[in-house]
C-alpha cells in the first residue's frame, strides 16, 4: 500500500507544535536513544554471559565434569510487556544468538506477545515461575509495579539469577532491599549537553538501526558520543557478574581470569589482560590459590562503592579502549 502522505511537511510531527513546543523536540530523539542505548547495552551483556557460559561448557567437557546449570544455553526472562520490553524481545531475537525457545516472558497480558510465539518464544503470566527459570531477567516494569512484583520473584529468584532492572527511579540498594538479592544490575545513563542527541532521531525502528555502526559507536558505554552517558560503574558490575559466573560454577580463579580474558579478546581485541588484583584488593587477590574459586561479588557494592575494578579501569586507558572495542565488535557482529 501506497502512503500517500508520504513527503508532505504538513502531516510531519512537527507541524502542528508551537514555538515554544518546538524546543522540546529534542527530548523525542533523547526518549529514542535511551530506549536504544538500553536494548543494546542489555544485549551486549547477554552476549558476553553466553560467551562465556560456552567457554565453561566446553572446558568442563573436556574434563568430563558434572553437569551444572551453568553449562546448558543462557535462559533469558522479560517481566512486563510495554513499548521497553518489546523492544527489549526485538532486540535480543534480531541480535543474538540465544535461541528463541530459551527466551520466556511473563506479562499480565500475555496475548499482546502472540506476534512472538511463532518464533518459539514462551509467554505466559507467572513471575514465580519466571524468576526460578531465568538466568538473567531484565525487569520491564513500572516503578508503582515494583513492590508487587518483587514480592512475586522474591521467593523464587535464585542466587545466581542476574536481575537486569530497567526501573532507573528506584535505586540498586532499594532493589536488593525488596529482593532479598544482590545479584542486580541497575544502569543509570546521564545526559551529556549539547547537540549529540540529534544522532538518535533516526531510531524509529529499533530493529532495523541496531546494524548501524554510527549508532552502535554514539552508544558505546565507555566512549559513546550520543549525549548519554553509562560510564564505569556499569562496565565494572558487568565485568564482577562475569566472574560471579565463573564462581557458580566452581572455576578456579587461574581459570575463570583465563576465559574472562579470553571472551574480551575472541574478535581479535587489544591483547589486554585483567588479573585477580584488578577484581580484589591486593592482600585477598595474594592469599587467593590458582584453584581456588573467586569470592562472590555483590553487585549492589559493586555499583555503590568504589571497587579495584574501578580503579583500575579509570586509569588504564587500553583496557577502556580493548572493552570499547569488543562492543563494537559484538554488536555489528
Amino acid at each position: 500500500m501506497v502512503d500517500v502522505t508520504a513527503g508532505l511537511g504538513s502531516f510531519s510531527f512537527e507541524t502542528g507544535l508551537t514555538e515554544e513546543e518546538k524546543e522540546f523536540i529534542h527530548l523525542r530523539a533523547r526518549a529514542a536513544g535511551l530506549t536504544f542505548c538500553g536494548c543494546a547495552h542489555a544485549v551486549f551483556l547477554c552476549k558476553l554471559a553466553q560467551s562465556l557460559r560456552c567457554m565453561i561448557r566446553s572446558r568442563t567437557a573436556n574434563r568430563g565434569s558434572l553437569a551444572s546449570k551453568e553449562d546448558r544455553d543462557l535462559c533469558v526472562g522479560i517481566l512486563g510487556m510495554g513499548h521497553l520490553g518489546k523492544q527489549l524481545l526485538k532486540s535480543l531475537l534480531e541480535k543474538h544468538s540465544i535461541k528463541p525457545s530459551n527466551i520466556k516472558i511473563s506479562s499480565r497480558r500475555p496475548e499482546s506477545t502472540v506476534e512472538f510465539m511463532p518464533a518459539g518464544v514462551e509467554c505466559f503470566f507467572n513471575n514465580s515461575r519466571l524468576a526460578a527459570e531465568a538466568d538473567i531477567l531484565f525487569l520491564c516494569c513500572l516503578p508503582s509495579d515494583l513492590p508487587k512484583v518483587c514480592a512475586d520473584l522474591r521467593s523464587n529468584l535464585s542466587k545466581h539469577c542476574l536481575v537486569y532492572s530497567f526501573t532507573s527511579a528506584v535505586p540498586v540498594s532499594r532493589l536488593a532491599q525488596l529482593l532479598g538479592h544482590d545479584f542486580i544490575l541497575n544502569p543509570q545513563y546521564d545526559f551529556v549537553t549539547g547537540d549529540a542527541a540529534e544522532v538518535w532521531r533516526s531510531c524509529i525502528h529499533l530493529k532495523t538501526v541496531l546494524t548501524d555502526p554510527l549508532l552502535i559507536r554514539a552508544s558505546c558505554p565507555l566512549t559513546g558520543s550520543g549525549g548519554i552517558s553509562l560510564g564505569l560503574n556499569w562496565v565494572c558490575a558487568a565485568l564482577y557478574s562475569l566472574l560471579n559466573i565463573c564462581t557458580v560454577a566452581r572455576l578456579g580463579s587461574s581459570d575463570a581470569l583465563c576465559l574472562i580474558n579470553k571472551v574480551l579478546q575472541e574478535k581479535g581485541t587489544h591483547a589486554v589482560e585483567l588479573n585477580a588484583q584488578n577484581f580484589i584488593s591486593a592482600s585477598c587477590a595474594s592469599s587467593l590459590l590458582s584453584g581456588e574459586p573467586f569470592p562472590w561479588i555483590s553487585l549492589t557494592d559493586a555499583q555503590t562503592k568504589d571497587t579495584p575494578l574501578q580503579c583500575f579501569l579509570s586509569r588504564d586507558k587500553p583496557m577502556r579502549q580493548c572493552i570499547s572495542a569488543v562492543y563494537k565488535l559484538l554488536m555489528q557482529d
